[in-house]
């Protein structure tokens, strides 16, 4: 991923923030030459010799295959986006878009039945923890969860490489900045209302 100097990341704890609240992912592999991609929700785990990126696929999903290459794998995460009109600026210029992204590359191995077990949970727990009926692993029938676990398949990714950028109009000046903020926080679009509170947090944090 191209990357300009303003808009690099290089904050691991940021960075595992940013995969942990945007963990609705892309993975990229290649077969016989050509991309392919399937769109998952990921976990992140730490552990002593790095970051792990986990997630499981349909069985009858013949990407998982891929991994058996021992080529890289790709997996994208993104954040929210916005255009930023020119118009938004002091003097004249283009238009632009903003937007967060993170790129890990690695190399993916497939889980074991009990390490898959494991990752569900956690992710049941993500998701379900908060809920007023949380339906988690151990409220699952054995039958059930037998029966769901032979439809798919569990890989983990060795984090070797990050790639993280934040394009969020730091290279524009105070005055743009501020007026960019304003005008994405009055577009009336979820979207553009997220990317100007990142734009608020990236400031505060600079200040």
């Amino acid at each position: 991923m191209y990357i300009p100097k303003y808009f690099k990341v290089t904050s691991v704890d940021e960075i595992r923030d940013f995969v942990q609240n945007n963990s609705f992912g892309t993975i990229v592999t290649t077969e016989q030459g050509k991309p392919i991609a399937t769109h998952l929700p990921f976990g992140l785990d730490e552990k002593d010799d790095g970051y792990y990126i986990t997630g499981h696929m349909a069985y009858g999903n013949p990407q998982w295959r891929t991994f058996e290459t021992g080529e890289d794998v790709l997996v994208m995460f993104q954040g929210p986006h916005a255009y930023i009109s020119s118009s938004w600026y002091e003097k004249e210029n283009v238009p632009t878009w903003n937007y967060q992204a993170v790129h890990l590359y690695g190399k993916a191995s497939i889980l074991e039945k009990d390490e898959l077990i494991k990752d569900l949970t956690i992710m049941l727990e993500k998701y379900e923890g908060n809920r007023k009926k949380p339906v988690l692993w151990d409220k699952l029938s054995p039958q059930l969860l037998e029966s769901e676990l032979k439809g798919i398949v569990g890989f983990k990714i060795k984090v070797e490489e990050i790639q993280a950028a934040y394009k969020l109009s730091q290279n524009r000046n105070e005055t743009d900045f501020t007026n960019i903020i304003d005008k994405l926080q009055n577009e009336g679009n979820a979207s553009s209302e997220q990317t100007a509170e990142q734009m608020v947090k990236k400031l505060k944090n600079h200040i």
